[in-house]
């Protein structure tokens, strides 16, 4: 056996020698502590300057928990999208396959469960080697100090922190012989290699061992055989080096290195390695997509990932949100539907091409429960020519994108405050071309519009002078609408957008209002549009329903949000106006899915975006096809090239309603054939039953109350309030409002704490233009 020799070296390297073996002596305490004292003088320094040093160090490793990739689930549980900044599982010792466990000992650390945190022997071998060759020729790292190097660099936060987690300096691996120390007093064996199994990085983008069987083998770590073990085991020294995806044949030497090793320890036989050795790798790669844009639904995926991280409950601030979401090995459970979003999709595709200079897009909504059901756009997800990060389907908060005017399908919310406003649907309003209105003459929630000017819309589709409330809506006539938007003040259809899901300030307050020139996302119309569906009942939007940790343990449960808005008489008014729009002789007639249907369409002057909103009582939609210049500008749709044919004009029936029309026929055959209910002629004429003032009541006495009128009665949170404890302190439609028998109260009860008073919030968004002459949209159909 070769030795060291100390006689021919200068004696700058064997003050190196010494120094190296200081550190090791200092490390190991009084065991070895006179193999320093007497070579102390040479080094320059005292094993009681070393051991003192030593002391300040610190006691403990915190071994934060590992990176894991989360998962995102459809809403029949199977995966849409996979989410990491690390690609890996964690899984148990017991979980690993017994051979896998024998190749990483065998070639890291084949003395590990015979030494403590360092291998003496080894460790004083590979340094001396090691400085004698003025290299790095021998490793003598314990699979323990792997462990804290790994641990160290995995939980750097900065670029000094990463730094000194490798820095080849002795100093550094006099701290890591600390910690390993620290880790063997504090825990097992079994869990020391188990961490190390789950740390370690194998190449190719897989950190521990289950996502290097899964990627490789495409198998689970318990099932690893000796072949693909030894593959495995020889990587960890370096990945890249010997990664067998892009050199195999070095990695092939790696692995038989190992085969060998296992063999001459005699944890295999000679015969098992030989036949081993004979093997070709046998890869089989499975790649593990990363993020939303390698997602089967790119935009809900994102949807969801911006929705969560406005979840104060997964953390103080943003950044610990995401480091939760991306790294927390969460499984996200969602309510998208993957047959309706294929669905969408090709209905998106077909319309409007990726390359065209319009976006398409169309969001679902299931009434009563605000499940997001898919959300689709004609442009993928990227940076290359056809592609966008813009998420154009979800409001700007959530996606970047600014929205567009929704044109006439804003007539809906002024048709339910007609009705709810006692307005017969027989009755009749003018119709002129152009209009001649004083502005002044429109009523906001603060009195009268501020201005003295004039507004003279126009139609642009014929109707009779004088229609009524099905015609002038199934028509879409821009006029008869102002007069009934007049007649009703815009306050109240304000109002009722804003509890239907609409997001407006009081700036939108103008009398343009009823002809849609507010910017709206297709998932604020869907939303709003669902609650129409169920009968009134308005439910948030909701993609997510529950978040669940690597353990299953469930973290957080997202219950639906719903609460009545519209009384269900007003609600089935509205819906029986608005299947005249599909019916023969409407707009949208071309578009019935084949079940009862109802919807409105939706232009904007200078035909800049198109609309179609609509539904059946199981399933809202709103698809929007709207040009966009290349700076991301608006233009018009009129003469581009859209889904492969010039289009001398654009409207909502025809260009955004064929969107609509074919997602819906398609998922038509996964909807039950209901109906909607139709309303009767005391419904019609609005003669509601006001809610009673049940205020200071108890729960049941209210409860009672509200019964015997025919109101279902729910019970919400326990609310601020100058009640004594347990009393009702108000309830949700308010009191006086008008319902139907069957809708619900919400009662909330005081918890008898008065509230706090503080400044009222900001309005929100501003619009482009507030004179109110409407301007910005045309709103026929």
């Amino acid at each position: 056996m070769s030795r060291t020799r100390f006689d021919g070296l200068p004696p700058g390297k064997i003050a190196s020698h010494l120094g190296v073996m200081l550190l090791v002596a200092a490390v190991l305490g009084v065991v070895v502590s006179g193999l320093a004292i007497p070579f102390a003088g040479v080094a320059g320094f005292t094993a009681r300057n070393v051991a003192e040093s030593v002391e300040t160090l610190p006691q403990e490793l915190e071994t934060e928990q590992l990176p894991q990739r989360t998962e995102i689930l459809d809403k029949s549980g199977k995966t849409i999208a996979t989410l990491y900044d690390q690609n890996r599982v964690n899984v148990p010792l017991r979980q690993i396959s017994r051979t896998m466990v024998q190749a990483i000992v065998a070639i890291e650390d084949y003395r590990f469960y015979q030494h403590g945190a360092l291998d003496v022997k080894g460790t004083l071998r590979a340094l001396l080697t090691n400085q004698a060759s003025g290299g790095v020729s021998q490793g003598g790292s314990s699979i323990t100090q792997q462990l804290v190097k790994l641990t160290l660099l995995n939980q750097a936060d900065t670029d000094a922190e990463r730094k000194a987690a490798t820095d080849d300096t002795y100093g550094r691996k006099l701290k890591e012989l600390r910690y390993a120390i620290a880790l063997e007093k504090r825990h097992s064996k079994d869990w020391i290699l188990e961490r190390y199994l789950n740390t370690a990085y194998f190449g190719d983008g897989a950190y521990g061992v289950q996502a290097a069987a899964q990627h490789y083998f495409s198998t689970n770590a318990k099932d690893l055989d000796l072949r693909q073990a030894a593959l495995l085991g020889g990587l960890v020294q370096s990945p890249e080096a010997y990664n067998p995806t892009r050199n195999a044949p070095q990695a092939k030497v790696r692995r038989d290195i190992v085969l060998n090793r296992m063999a001459q320890l005699n944890v295999i036989t000679d015969a098992q390695a030989t036949q081993a050795k004979a093997m070709k790798l046998g890869l089989k790669v499975q790649e593990q997509p990363n993020g939303c844009a390698n997602s089967r639904a790119q935009f809900f995926c994102d949807y969801v990932v911006r929705w969560l991280k406005t979840d104060p409950a997964l953390g103080a601030t943003a950044a610990d949100r995401q480091r939760l979401i991306f790294n927390g090995g969460l499984t996200i459970k969602t309510t998208i539907d993957m047959r309706f979003q294929r669905a969408a999709q090709e209905g998106v595709d077909g319309q409007v091409y990726k390359d065209d200079s319009a976006i398409g897009a169309i969001a679902l909504v299931e009434p009563r429960s605000g499940n997001v059901r898919a959300l689709a756009q004609s442009r993928p997800m990227g940076s290359k020519k056809g592609q966008t990060f813009l998420n154009y389907t979800v409001p700007q908060k959530y996606g970047d994108a600014a929205g567009f005017q929704p044109g006439s399908t804003f007539k809906a919310f002024t048709l339910a405050a007609a009705i709810k406003e006692g307005i017969p649907l027989t009755r009749t309003f003018p119709a002129p071309n152009p209009g001649y209105f004083p502005l002044n003459e429109f009523e906001t929630c603060d009195g009268s519009y501020p201005s003295g000017e004039v507004w003279e819309p126009k139609n642009s589709t014929s109707s009779s002078s004088n229609p009524n409330l099905y015609e002038g809506t199934q028509k879409s006539v821009n006029t008869f609408f102002v007069n009934l938007e007049r007649e009703t003040g815009i306050c109240e259809p304000w109002k009722l957008a804003r509890a239907m899901g609409i997001d407006l300030s009081k700036d939108w307050q103008i009398p343009a209002f009823t002809l849609g020139v507010a910017n709206v996302s297709p998932l604020d119309m869907a939303q709003a549009y669902a609650t129409f569906a169920g009968r009134g009942i308005h439910c948030s939007a909701r993609p997510v329903t529950e978040i669940a940790d690597t353990d299953g343990n469930v973290l957080k449960t997202y219950d639906k949000s719903c609460s009545q808005v519209i009384a269900s008489p007003i609600a089935d008014a509205v819906n029986d106006v608005l299947r005249g729009v599909i019916a023969p002789g409407g707009f949208g007639a071309a578009l019935n899915p084949g079940q009862p249907a109802a919807g409105k369409t939706g232009t904007t002057n200078g035909n800049l975006s198109v609309w179609f909103s609509g539904y059946t009582p199981n399933l809202a939609g709103a698809s929007v096809v709207a040009g966009v210049k290349k700076n991301g500008n608006q233009d018009t749709l009129d003469g581009k090239s859209i889904g492969g044919y010039v289009r001398g004009s654009t409207s909502g029936s025809t260009t955004a309603g064929p969107i609509w029309g074919n997602t819906f026929k398609a998922v038509a055959q996964y909807l039950p054939d209901d109906d909607f209910v139709r309303p009767s002629s005391s419904d019609v004429a609005g003669l509601l039953v006001p809610v009673p003032s049940v205020a200071g009541k108890s729960y049941d006495d209210a409860k009672a109350t509200l019964e015997g009128l025919g109101f279902e009665v729910a019970r919400g949170p326990m609310v601020d309030s100058g009640y004594a404890r347990g009393l009702v302190s108000y309830s949700n439609p308010s009191a006086g409002t008008g319902l139907g028998a069957g809708d619900t109260v919400t009662l909330y009860l005081s918890d008898g704490t008065p509230k706090a008073k503080g400044k009222p919030k900001g309005n929100g968004k501003k619009p482009g233009r507030g004179n109110g002459n409407g301007n910005g949209g045309r709103g026929n159909g």
